[in-house]
Parts: C-alpha cells; structure tokens; sequence
C-alpha cells in the first residue's frame, strides 16, 4: 500500500553507480554480489539473514536500467546465478 511522502522524515535522491563506477572490467559478478556493491559493501561480505533479499530489491532494478551496458553468462548449473558484467567491445559475437 502506497504511504503518504509525509510520513517519511527524510527523502533522498535516487542516486546509484553506473555499471563503469561499480563494476571492474573483465570481471563477472551474481546478482547477489552485485547487490552488496550497489551498498558500498565488498562483493562476498557476510550477511544477517534476510538482508539479502532487501539488497536483491536494489539491485534487480537496477540491472534492468542498465542492461545495456551489461553482459550476461550462463551459470556454471542451474542452481547457480547467472553473471553479469560490463558490456565491452568484442564481449558479443559479431562485435568488434
């Protein structure tokens, strides 16, 4: 249910990395690394139960504004994540 802007004490602007300032180049990361990037966490810091499902809530997002800027592999099984990475020259079949 939405709540009313004046029931917050502060508001913030929406501010986040873009792929260059939180990604490394030639680097693939989870979704669940990034997640912890995207809060100036390192990308295998411990979490307390339940935290990670509210840092995926930031980061979904915003691997959808991003996308493309990114690349994508395959996880290693399919009970692993997918990788994401930075989209660069040559990252694609056809590109050069």
């Amino acid at each position: 249910m939405p709540r009313p802007k004046s029931e917050f004490d502060d508001l913030y602007p929406c501010d986040f990395y873009t792929p260059t300032e939180l990604l490394e180049s030639g680097q693939m990361y989870t979704v669940y690394e990034i997640a912890r990037l995207l809060q100036d966490l390192e990308a295998d810091a411990e979490l307390e139960p339940g935290e990670e499902e509210i840092l995926l809530d930031w980061a979904i997002p915003w691997l959808l504004s991003h996308g493309d800027d990114l690349v994508i592999a395959e996880p290693p099984t399919d009970a692993d994540p997918g990788f994401y990475g930075l989209r660069e020259d040559g990252d694609l079949p056809g590109e050069s």
